[in-house]
């Protein structure tokens, strides 16, 4: 199952292991089944301190549970957890066998302190870069309280279950048998959500801080390139992000990072947390800013107000808090988001296997999409509102020579059409003759560009474009003194992750400048 190359790097990894364990697998006869007794095999051969029983009687097969002696751990794969999720196998494994996680203490004791039966089910897909995180938070949950117990399952490989749960996005959490939440969730956020009382805490913590120098609010590129620089001049700084990483956590393959050829969002989103970490900023997670109050006097402090009901106040900001994917905002996307309109290709495609799909956008996000859809789903019709695409012609030269791709320009979508629990077509308008038709599908992608985070500052005084995005000078500075701005939330052409980061340093650079000056 493994080749010789993984297998010497698994074997390194489990020289972790302290204390023993057994792999217990529920299998069939079938191909899958084959197929994980081989990795599970591979797995007992390498280290000594795992043993694999084949006595396993859970209804889904294949799966396996990872036991310590006499103990159900209450951690279970549904599948074969390889792709982005073999990680996921790799952490759970050094963990049952005694490897601590890296997790702050107070994290560890709020997990234990959990009370109540909690059984969380995933369903995750191979290719879903965002599913990782929710199916490592969980089974760490699972592993160091025994009142959780977590199963991670393969939608593709369970495909009756899907259907029956209605599960058209993946990661899909239940709990307790009832939906949970969808997309990706950080340790963090689930256990905020499981633990009602832990964010009325955490904003209790952030409004005794004392004043920043620097503030940065967001935690993308532009948010972690603006902490690193303005931390390296000594001066005190913080970072209060929705989620560290910010857009780049939803990006798969990036190609065009100077100096790197190839790495993925989470790896890069876990970099730059890493590096920022290196220096004394003090990072503040899950913190959503609702209101900015500038300061009254030019040299005063500046207050942001978030959704928790904490406030900070810093003499200089850097607003950092990126785009989201642009929605078409017709009948029918809200209703069936997560129903069979989705965002995420990488993530979602694999629930749409041999069925008929829709990609809105012409760019090079919908080419993408489009191209790796092709290879799951039966069916693509690519549908962009001009008369050209404007993706690069390299793209536009793979997706024409598809076989079950349709392209279709000139076309406004008016309507996502469903039967009240999932899209089963979309309506749309050709433009030159104005004739409406349908099309028949189960999966509507919407790519089709992004929007600035800046509905929070609509009420302040910073000045916004048309657009929306925050109006800066040469030097990132705001329309207010001592409030700076980087990244995709501004006005700077070319929403570019390198360009992100030459801009947040270039803000931190501004406010430093902005303090010595005043």
């Amino acid at each position: 199952m493994l080749d010789d190359n993984l297998k010497s790097q698994l074997k390194a990894y489990l020289q972790k292991v302290t204390q023993p364990f057994e792999i217990v697998a529920s299998l069939d006869d079938g191909a899958k089944s084959k197929e994980l007794h081989g990795l599970l095999k591979d797995i007992e051969s390498l280290c000594d301190k795992i043993s694999l029983r084949l006595d396993g009687t859970d209804a889904r097969k294949p799966s396996f549970a990872l036991n310590r002696p006499g103990e159900d751990t209450g951690l279970v794969f549904a599948g074969i957890p390889m792709g982005h999720e073999f990680t996921s196998l790799v952490l759970a494994l050094l963990q049952v066998g005694g490897h601590p996680p890296k997790v702050s203490d107070d994290k560890i004791e709020q997990i234990r302190n959990l009370e109540g039966e909690l059984h969380f089910e995933t369903y995750y897909s191979l290719s879903c870069q965002n599913c990782p995180d929710v199916v490592q938070a969980l089974n760490l949950i699972a592993i160091l309280n025994p009142n959780v117990r977590h199963v991670a399952i393969d939608g593709a490989l369970f495909q009756d279950e899907v259907e029956a749960r209605q599960v058209m996005s993946v990661p899909s959490i239940f709990l307790n048998g009832e939906p949970f939440d969808q997309g990706r969730m950080s340790l963090e956020q689930i256990l905020a959500k499981v633990d009602t009382g832990a964010a009325k805490r955490e904003a209790a913590k952030l409004n005794e801080k004392a004043p920043f120098d620097v503030l940065v609010v967001g935690g993308g590129p532009a948010g972690a390139a603006a902490a690193i620089y303005a931390a390296r001049k000594g001066i005190r700084t913080g970072v209060a992000a929705e989620r560290f990483g910010g857009q780049v956590l939803d990006t798969m393959a990036i190609e065009n990072f100077i100096s790197v050829p190839y790495t993925e969002g989470p790896k890069l989103a876990a970099a730059l947390e890493e590096h920022v970490k290196e220096y004394e900023a003090d990072i503040m997670n899950l913190q959503h800013a609702v209101k900015l109050v500038p300061a009254a006097d030019q040299g005063g402090e500046h207050e942001v107000v978030f959704e928790s009901g904490a406030s900070l106040k810093s003499k200089t900001l850097i607003l950092s808090t990126g785009a989201r994917w642009r929605e078409m905002n017709v009948p029918g996307e809200a209703e069936y988001r997560n129903k069979g309109v989705a965002y995420c290709p990488h993530c979602d495609g694999p629930l749409f296997k041999g069925k008929r799909v829709a990609v809105i956008g012409g760019g090079n996000s919908g080419v993408e999409a489009a191209i790796d859809l092709a290879g799951i789903v039966g069916h693509v019709t690519l549908i962009e509102f001009m008369d050209e695409m404007r993706a690069d012609a390299v793209l536009q030269k793979k997706l024409r020579s598809l076989p079950n791709v349709e392209i279709i320009l000139g076309a406004r979508t008016t309507e996502v059409n469903g039967d009240g629990t999932r899209v089963n077509g979309l309506t749309f308008e050709e433009r030159a003759s104005g004739e409406i038709k349908r099309l028949d599908l189960e999966g509507v992608f919407v790519q089709i560009g992004l929007v600035p985070n800046t509905e929070w500052l609509t009420d302040s005084s910073i000045e916004l474009s048309p657009r929306g995005e925050i109006v800066i000078d040469e030097r990132g500075m705001t329309s207010v003194p001592g409030i700076f701005a980087a990244g995709d939330v501004t006005t700077v052409p070319y929403k570019q992750i390198v360009i992100a980061m030459g801009e947040g340093s270039k803000a931190a650079l501004g406010a430093f400048d902005y303090l010595i000056r005043h």
